[in-house]
């Protein structure tokens, strides 16, 4: 066992355990304080059980009321390691990875307990636009500069949020209008080369309207190829975002909220002299990316005696790629609006809504293809989905709370759809509660918009019968637990079990051929459990640690066999640790994550590299001097162990020095066959990676706002 899993595992020993001595101490030294004042002690911590989310219920609840386990991550959480996007910016986050699955194009997934990234459904501002496609192409292009806060529901969330929300939830809640004009602006560079400018800025419109604007552009063109593969280790990016909310006053308070992105993306991986004028020949192998997206979504609230809402949404996804001689071209187009009704009867919070989701996608791949013509794109997919749903939110007594929910939809290709929930919390006293969550989840799939293995390496899609929708079950069992010490000291632990069982779960076949991924739902199920345990500390009003370790089991049963699920780690764990020092003006932050090993994809039995990844950690440190007003001056190290995977494996990119198999041989059955020139059968292809291809790196950055 490494040492840094050592070091990770001693540290989450002490979370559990520091507590109790917390308490210990508490009850030794100030029994009767605790008595006779529980308030006073509670007052460090007010904030925290204050702080009101949406996601879990889909109104605004006191996250402490809440039946539904909601997590909650700040910006100042993104900020201990600061990330170019949100992508990166979940790296310290307990349960949740990012996986990258290209080493050349470096795109991505968001994986909630083990679950691959298409189950997971990203909000913004509660609005379902980053789904499909965009999830694989569009969520490094949210910058961490316009979030006030993200908000997780692990778990399926599918009876409010429909189709997508099987594996669980991440909203991205963008920051508030304020009336109070001011300006921000970002400015961090890393020794690789990466440079990105964050620029925000409030100003008022008229009397009635506050406008908050905010532009990101990120550049990194420095090619890179440590590892001696003649492939590029990072992809090259250029990107830019603008970002526009509104806010509105209407009578009475209303709401009114209006707001619109735009972002373009030219990102590019591959040998290293490949240039644009390469682009789609065989001269050399490059993986181009170009991306343009727009976004407008909106809520307000009806002028009815009522609590009645209105939300929607409409966006726009080009894409153009080129994957070596390859070219895929994609549009997708999703409308979204949904109107909601909250009514209070008495010790009954209902929740009534109706909702409509309109998805027009179109590509130049078989998926769009009409029966029998031999061509392409010219029968695009139109999905309309309309749903109702019913939320019944029961306080029983101060203690007992009951929250029962259905939604219904109708898939105009799959039918009619039921996912029912049911959710109980108890508040055991003051400082612990108890959640039993239990709901089902759905899902309709899109495989060309969320394996980017169908397209890198050329291989070609079958379909080996007619798909049908995935569902789930899930429960979810949640304890949480406040202690509260001397010196403003508190910690809260959160423990969690879960249990997701799936039917007619969708599984490429990669292995039958290699020229192939070959489609079907699984014949059998598939179960993903486990327990999460996580800590919060804080001691002194200095030190800060959050800790989070997450042990689970992903895998699918068929024929009587049990298979781990590919690319998924067995334990997690992460932590943050924050120390101020006052007196100089310096903050440090410590974070860091560790991963066991997970199933990695070969390519056949003579493939010689690892068929699991090793134990392996990313650790990160951070010193921000903030002692101007309104300035803060920071910088530090990524990757401090500086982890590279090709030293577990002598390669990750297979048959790189022939990316377009033009030296492989092919058996009649479509197997490659071994030569003196390709001894071990491979053939081209690029998705053998678990972890970032950048080791240790310094970035340096400047924070300015003024009013």
């Amino acid at each position: 066992m490494s040492r840094c899993f050592c070091a990770a595992y001693t540290m989450l020993l002490l979370a559990l355990m520091l507590p109790n001595c917390l308490l210990a101490q508490t009850h030794e030294r100030t029994p009767k304080i605790l008595a006779a004042d529980t308030s006073r002690l509670l007052k460090p911590m007010s904030k925290e059980l204050d702080e009101v989310v949406v996601t879990g219920t889909m109104k605004e609840v006191k996250r402490v009321e809440s039946p539904v386990p909601v997590e909650v991550y700040s910006a100042a959480f993104l900020k201990k390691n600061p990330a170019f996007h949100v992508f990166e910016g979940l790296l310290h986050v307990n349960g949740v990875r990012p996986q990258s699955n290209c080493n050349i194009c470096n795109t991505g997934e968001i994986k909630i307990n083990g679950l691959p990234g298409a189950y997971t459904m990203v909000l913004i501002d509660g609005m379902p636009i980053v789904s499909a496609l965009s999830t694989v192409y569009g969520l490094s292009g949210i910058p961490a500069s316009m979030i006030e806060r993200i908000e997780i529901v692990k778990g399926p969330a599918s009876s409010l949020y429909g189709s997508e929300a099987i594996g669980g939830l991440i909203n991205i809640i963008t920051k508030k209008v304020s009336d109070k004009q001011s300006v921000g602006i970002d400015l961090m560079t890393t020794t690789w080369g990466e440079t990105n400018t964050d620029l925000a800025f409030t100003n008022k419109v008229g009397t009635k309207a506050n406008v908050l604007t905010g532009i990101n552009y990120f550049n990194y063109s420095n090619p890179v190829d440590q590892n001696k593969d003649e492939f590029t280790d990072l992809s090259l990016q250029q990107r830019i975002s603008i970002f526009q909310k509104w806010s509105i006053q209407q009578k009475q308070n209303r709401q009114l909220n209006l707001a619109a992105r735009y972002l373009y993306e030219d990102r590019w991986g591959g040998q290293m002299n490949w240039n644009k004028t390469y682009r789609g020949t065989d001269a050399a192998y490059g993986e181009s990316i170009y991306t343009n997206r727009v976004e407008l979504m909106g809520n307000y609230q009806l002028p009815v005696k009522e609590k009645m809402n209105l939300a929607f949404s409409l966006n726009h996804h080009h894409q153009n790629s080129m994957y070596g001689n390859t070219l895929y071209m994609g549009k997708q187009q999703v409308a979204f609006a949904q109107i909601t009704w909250d009514k209070k009867i008495r010790n009954h919070d209902w929740l009534f809504g109706a909702a409509t989701r309109y998805t027009y996608y179109n590509d130049n791949t078989p998926g769009t293809a009409a029966p029998n013509s031999g061509s392409w794109g010219i029968q695009p997919q139109k999905i309309v989905l309309p749903g109702l749903f019913v939320q019944n939110e029961i306080t029983l007594n101060e203690q007992h709370k009951i929250l029962l929910g259905l939604r219904y939809d109708y898939h105009s290709t799959h039918g009619n759809i039921l996912t029912p929930r049911v959710a109980y919390k108890y508040t055991i006293n003051p400082q612990q509660f108890l959640r039993l969550n239990m709901g089902t989840g759905f899902r309709v799939v899109n495989l060309f918009t969320e394996d980017h293995a169908a397209l890198s390496g050329a291989r070609k899609v079958m379909i080996s019968e007619k798909l049908k929708p995935e569902q789930s079950f899930n429960v979810n069992l949640n304890y949480i637990h406040k202690l509260y010490g001397r010196n403003n000291n508190a910690t809260t632990l959160d423990i969690s079990a879960f249990y997701t069982y799936f039917n007619n779960r969708i599984v490429g076949d990669f292995e039958t051929d290699p020229n192939q991924i070959i489609y079907a739902n699984l014949k059998g199920h598939a179960i993903s459990k486990g327990v999460s345990v996580g800590a919060d500390i804080a001691l002194h009003n200095r030190l800060k640690l959050n800790l989070g370790a997450t042990y689970m089991d992903v895998a699918l049963y068929q024929n009587g066999q049990k298979e781990q699920q590919i690319l998924t780690e067995r334990f997690s764990g992460t932590w943050t640790l924050s120390y101020k020092f006052p007196a100089i003006h310096l903050d440090i932050d410590y974070t860091g994550n560790v991963y066991s090993p997970m199933r990695l994809p070969l390519l056949g039995p003579l493939d010689p590299r690892q068929p699991y990844s090793p134990w392996y950690s990313l650790q990160n440190i951070q010193f921000s001097f903030h002692y101007w007003k309104g300035m803060e001056i920071y910088g530090g190290i990524k990757n401090l162990l500086n982890f590279l995977p090709t030293r577990h494996s002598p390669f990750l990119i297979a048959r790189a020095q022939d990316p377009f198999d033009k030296n492989v041989q092919f058996q009649p059955n479509g197997q490659v066959e071994s030569t003196p020139d390709n001894p071990y059968a491979l053939s081209f292809d690029p998705t053998y990676m678990f972890a970032p291809n950048q080791g240790i790196r310094g970035f340096l950055g400047i924070r300015y706002t003024f009013k």
